[in-house]
């Protein structure tokens, strides 16, 4: 019988970041409403939206690779995927106290292309256990890529 303890791990951990990420971001602030903003910029309802999944989908995809490591006694591999998941978490959530509290568009860009980095290793990690969750959390990747295009787009408008 698969054993929970990694789905509420991944899912408190997830949440975390959630909720310490949307503590530091503030799109009705004077600041981010003073700023240039590319065309192409989503409108403020998209994000929660588009993060209230991704982090369903960060949690369901690690539980089941920390899940299916564990069952298979790769508890070395399951210790690795922890760490870069937790690694991960912490430049996700730590992402907007750069953007929305320190107002340094330069660093944020930077920490957003160690996070698409980060997120792209993830899902490298588990295509190694599994294709189909693989498949699953590419849209994460992808997103943070385009987190990285935006942040450098805000940097260069608003220089």
């Amino acid at each position: 019988m698969p054993s929970f303890t990694p789905y509420i791990a991944t899912t408190a951990g997830t949440v975390a970041c959630a909720v310490a990420g949307s503590i530091a971001s503030d799109p009705n602030s004077l600041y981010y409403k003073s700023l240039k903003k590319p065309d192409w910029n989503p409108p403020n309802q998209v994000f929660p939206i588009a993060w209230t999944a991704l982090y369903t989908d960060i949690a369901a995809t690690s539980g089941l690779v920390l899940s299916q490591l564990k069952q298979r006694g790769r508890k070395k591999d399951a210790r690795a995927y922890s760490i870069a998941l937790a690694t991960n978490l912490v430049l996700n959530a730590s992402w907007s106290y750069t953007f929305f509290r320190s107002h340094n568009m330069g660093l944020a860009s930077l920490h957003a292309g160690v996070l698409a980095v980060s997120s792209a290793d993830l899902v490298r990690r588990t295509a190694t256990v599994s294709m189909p969750a693989a498949a699953a959390l590419a849209p994460y990747a992808g997103w943070t890529g385009f987190a990285t295009a935006l942040s450098t787009k805000f940097w260069q408008l608003n220089k």
